[in-house]
């Protein structure tokens, strides 16, 4: 698994370097391709990937997708290490990118790369037709302001130190860290035109968006610093709304497995076609940073 993510990353990262290489270098390059390149798993290009690959998308159209995920998907780490945010100066084993250069800068590198996605996905060298590319740029867009990312980041925000049930943090899991993995199982879709698929993965999308986060929250309660490469133990001290906060971690995990299995069973008519897809979710579940 490891060796096809690495794949990933090398492809993905070559491509990115490429379109910067080719824009003209101003003062907030350095900062964005701070934020942006090193470190990072690439996972959810990986699933733009195994998608694209059950319904035979071209390699090169999903590459371009990819870059723009992984840009909106930098600004947004960005933005939420941010003092007036979850205030880390930690991320992918490195310093933040507020602690590396400013505030300021970390707020208008992650600015540049939220636009530089759709810049990316609208170039004329996109090699697909317009009515596609609109409506990959109208479902990111959806994806990454207040009805998801951005609307997430908020609400994750504002239920700190406050108990919510388990529909208001699944609700909230789902607009922060789903919406874009949700984005990750459609966009191959719309590419191909296998509209019926829709709704199928749009669901698929936004349960792997819980299962991540849910990982994501077990690294924090019993990682280490240097191997997660972010500060850990900090979701309890916040008072961070989340299902182990609720449910405790033996339900919680129980709950992953249960929604993992819902998950696979959802993929069998994809028969062999959807084994590397199945890879990555278990890979999304038991990861440790």
């Amino acid at each position: 698994m490891q060796k096809k993510l690495n794949k990933i990353v090398n492809r993905t990262n070559n491509y990115l370097y490429k379109y910067f290489y080719k824009q003209k270098k101003t003062e907030l390059t350095k900062p964005m391709l701070y934020g942006l390149l090193p470190g990072g798993k690439k996972v959810r290009s990986k699933i733009l990937f195994d998608i694209g690959s059950i319904f035979k998308v071209d390699k090169k159209n999903i590459l371009q997708v990819a870059a723009a995920v992984e840009c909106i998907h930098a600004y947004s780490l960005i933005h939420d290490d941010l003092p007036c945010m979850d205030n880390d100066n930690l991320r992918r084993g490195k310093l933040t990118t507020h602690k590396k250069f400013s505030e300021s800068t970390a707020i208008l590198a992650g600015n540049s790369l939220l636009t530089i996605a759709f810049q990316i996905l609208s170039e004329k060298k996109f090699n697909l037709d317009d009515h596609k590319k609109i409506e990959l740029i109208n479902l990111l867009s959806e994806s990454s302001g207040h009805t998801g990312i951005a609307g997430g980041q908020f609400l994750d925000l504002s239920y700190e130190k406050i108990k919510k049930n388990k529909k208001q943090i699944i609700n909230m899991q789902i607009k922060k860290t789903g919406k874009l993995f949700s984005f990750c199982c459609v966009a191959p879709i719309i590419m191909s035109g296998k509209t019926k698929y829709l709704n199928k993965f749009t669901k698929i999308g936004n349960e792997i968006g819980l299962l991540f986060q849910i990982a994501d929250d077990l690294i924090d309660l019993r990682g280490k610093t240097s191997s997660a490469g972010k500060k850990t133990k900090k979701d309890l001290k916040m008072g961070k709304a989340t299902l182990i906060s609720l449910l405790g971690t033996n339900n919680t995990i129980k709950y992953a497995n249960n929604l993992k299995l819902k998950i696979f069973k959802s993929l069998k008519i994809f028969g062999k076609k959807g084994d590397d897809f199945r890879e990555t979710i278990n890979y999304i579940l038991n990861r440790t940073k």
